[in-house]
């Protein structure tokens, strides 16, 4: 008798055996550390992704998204979107269109369009994007700026420097 192909054994309780139709088994692939990437049906991008045992010192650009769950230091300036999954190391100037954090970011950030600091985030440095989604339990130190035209943004540029004293309130 062979255990890896059983043969189906009669019943003998007088009824009809009973036929089970046949289940199609599904295919196996093999499982992933980084969560599936994002489909783009109109767009013709594609994502570069940085694995958790990967460290980078340089600088990336170009017009895809990226995923970083290692080790980076130095500048991202992107045309895509760029995840910086939980457990990842930052320490970069990032613009991008849209920036999500999941690790940990020193550096200043600047988001075209959106910007989502996830639970896990934290992030030490200025940020600014159009929108800005913040989740419980992330963490920042910086100054931020979200919601702002960009004319809008330039009203209320900071002055600084030796003619800080002349522009100020009096006093």
């Amino acid at each position: 008798m062979a255990l890896w192909n059983p043969q189906a054994q009669p019943e003998t309780s007088g009824k009809p055996p009973i036929e089970k139709p046949p289940v199609e088994q599904p295919s196996v692939t093999a499982a992933s550390s980084v969560p599936a990437r994002k489909e783009y049906a109109a767009k013709d991008r594609r994502e570069s992704v940085f694995g958790t045992g990967v460290s980078i010192d340089g600088k990336i650009e170009g017009d895809g998204d990226v995923r970083i769950a290692g080790k980076f230091k130095g500048e991202i300036q992107i045309k895509g979107d760029l995840t910086i999954e939980k457990g990842a190391r930052i320490a970069a100037k990032i613009n991008a269109s849209t920036v999500t954090i999941g690790g940990e970011v020193e550096g200043n950030v600047l988001a075209s369009s959106h910007v989502e600091l996830l639970e896990t985030a934290q992030l030490i440095g200025d940020l600014k994007g159009r929108s800005l989604t913040v989740a419980a339990g992330s963490r920042m130190r910086g100054h931020v700026e979200f919601g702002w035209a960009e004319p809008e943004t330039a009203k209320f540029a900071v002055v600084k420097g030796p003619d800080k004293a002349k522009n100020g309130p009096a006093g």
